[in-house]
């Protein structure tokens, strides 16, 4: 019997040692002529997995999704032309969500891209807008320092996606024996702390203060800061609203925190910023909430802390900037106010109380609007009794990543998160069609957490071919789908910009049977009532599984209406 031929050691062989030397878990693909070698050399790999996905953009979200939560870098592979171009979404929602990872796609042979040519796109023209660094392979002997570039630009602050793109000639250069080619190791970075200065100058601004409220973003989850948060609020006595992407930074069930403000309308939470006089945004990333919807006559005082200095901005103009390790900063800020004082906060029981008071009333009302429909009756569904009963059905740490649409607002407004990186929402890019792919990331990245996908009826078939994926891999990710046939919330602003939905309306599947084709498990509740057992018999399912829940979008409007009495009424 002949003994195979060893495998040479090929460019693509070295790409997939480089992924090894970084610590990459994951790469998610589908699988293309271009890309063949390189899916060889993956096979071989003792500690890459390998995904294969039904549809890029699948494999785009899954590598966005897994670094929001764990702030590494998971691989998108694609072939060339429509496979890199089907990227493009998840690769951009990466960019503004800043998520890292590493996109790598497949090309022609460097010979050929002088030309036109079959499938051949400038894909590093194309993915430069939405990329950190992006570049072509066009030297084998570079590939080390490609590969580590990109990973490392990738991580940096703030964090975001790269892209390589691999012709397939070079791809399956062969090295010679011995060659010296190898990966380069990661070192490690170390965040600069604000000066002493800074630092001096924030405690003056906040014991000065009488009514100072806090706003915390993405960042304060992406850099791990959310005890430290938590603490400070603590420790001076300051409500705490988040935004969108923040969600988990505050326990909501603590009596400082103000939930999440970003609904592009007055909300309860925006009176706490009209009330204040003073504003430290933690992490904050203006692209999810521009700063004039809470700032708009320009005239908040504010104190800027991240890892990066602030946005320009008419209506953001930090009086300081706290530039650096935000866990370190807050820590050394709440050390210098503590012995000053702020506003007599940490003196006394009487003023912590006299203080806590002052924004009381907001977060009543928003615990008003959460209670007010959790035992409602009436069919369909109302959002208020979905969110209660989802709520009420998942542990503290389990994970809802949600999709885009009208029910990622009352997701955000309503559904109470109490631990860092249990909520995903997209809000930076607010890409449809995220919420299942990036489901089953956050199920390989913690099996032993209960991970659900919420999805409206419309982004729910943008990406439902995934269900196989979740399945062949064993992802036991709960699927609920808010069904109302149609784009709930573009219906919910032209009705309030024009007075009636135009273009909004379509036709579904049953979503049940839809479920079963594909061997999942498939339930509707058939009262309001019914809806939390449920639930409970879906997330118990040893598999994946789905919920189809019919929804009461009347809501929308009645809460556009609630809003619009609360601003009128001052």
């Amino acid at each position: 019997m002949t003994t195979p031929a060893r495998r040479a050691r090929t460019a693509a062989s070295l790409i997939v040692e480089c992924l090894e030397a970084e610590g990459c878990q994951w790469v998610f693909s589908v699988p293309g002529e271009e890309t063949m070698t390189l899916l060889d050399a993956l096979s071989r790999s003792a500690s890459v997995r390998h995904v294969t996905t039904r549809h890029e953009q699948g494999a785009a979200f899954m590598a966005d999704v897994h670094g929001r939560l764990t702030g590494r870098v998971a691989v998108a592979l694609a072939t060339l032309g429509p496979g890199a171009t089907n990227l493009l979404t998840g690769i951009a929602d990466a960019y503004l969500d800043r998520a890292p990872m590493v996109a790598i796609t497949g090309q022609a042979s460097s010979d050929k891209l002088h030309k036109e040519a079959h499938q051949v796109v400038d894909i590093v023209r194309m993915f430069e807008p939405v990329t950190k660094w992006n570049t072509r392979v066009e030297r084998v002997d570079a590939v080390p320092e490609i590969v580590r570039k990109a990973f490392r630009v990738a991580m940096l602050e703030k964090p975001g996606p790269t892209h390589i793109e691999l012709p397939e000639n070079l791809a399956a250069v062969a090295l010679e024996p011995g060659d010296a080619l190898r990966p380069l190791l990661p070192g490690r970075t170390y965040f600069p702390e604000p000066t002493d200065e800074a630092i001096a100058h924030a405690a003056r601004l906040l014991a000065a203060s009488e009514r100072p409220i806090v706003l915390a973003g993405n960042g304060v989850l992406r850099r791990g800061a959310s005890a430290e948060l938590r603490a400070f609020a603590r420790g001076l006595h300051v409500p705490v609203a988040v935004t969108f992407m923040g969600k988990g930074a505050m326990d909501d069930r603590s009596h400082l925190s103000l939930m999440a403000v970003g609904l592009q309308a007055r909300d309860h939470v925006m009176s706490g910023f009209d009330r204040s006089d003073l504003v430290v945004s933690v992490g904050y990333d203006p692209v999810e909430y521009g700063p004039s919807l809470w700032n708009p006559t320009r005239s908040l005082r504010i104190i800027h802390i991240d890892t990066q200095p602030a946005e320009v901005d008419a209506a953001y103009l930090p009086e300081v900037e706290l530039i650096g390790d935000i866990e370190g900063s807050l820590r050394r800020l709440l050390a210098a106010v503590q012995p000053h004082g702020i506003g007599g906060r940490n003196a006394t029981e009487r003023h912590a109380t006299r203080e806590i008071l002052v924004h009381a009333d907001l977060r009543t009302s928003l615990l008003a609007d959460l209670h007010a429909y959790e035992s409602d009756d009436g069919w369909p569904i109302k959002p208020q009794r979905a969110i209660a009963d989802l709520r009420r059905a998942l542990g503290p740490s389990d994970i809802v990543v949600s999709d885009v649409g009208a029910h990622k607002v009352w997701v955000a407004r309503l559904y109470q998160a109490y631990e860092p990186n249990t909520v995903i929402i997209s809000n930076g890019l607010a890409a449809m069609g995220i919420s299942l792919p990036g489901a089953i990331a956050a199920k390989l990245i913690h099996p032993e957490r209960r991970v659900v996908a919420l999805c409206g009826d419309g982004g729910f078939l943008m990406n439902s071919q995934e269900l196989e994926t979740a399945k062949r891999i064993g992802a036991n990710v709960t699927v609920v789908i808010w069904r109302d046939d149609g784009y709930g919330l573009i219906d919910w602003k032209q009705r309030n910009e024009f007075g009636r939905p135009f273009g909004v309306a379509f036709d579904n599947p049953d979503f049940v049977d839809y479920a079963r084709s594909f061997g999942i498990a498939g339930f509707r509740p058939a009262s309001s009532a019914d809806l939390y057992p449920t639930l409970m018999r879906a997330l118990e399912v040893d598999g994946p599984s789905l919920v189809e829940v019919p929804i009461d979008y009347r809501e929308n409007l009645r809460l556009t209406e609630h809003l619009g009495a609360l601003s009128g009424s001052g």
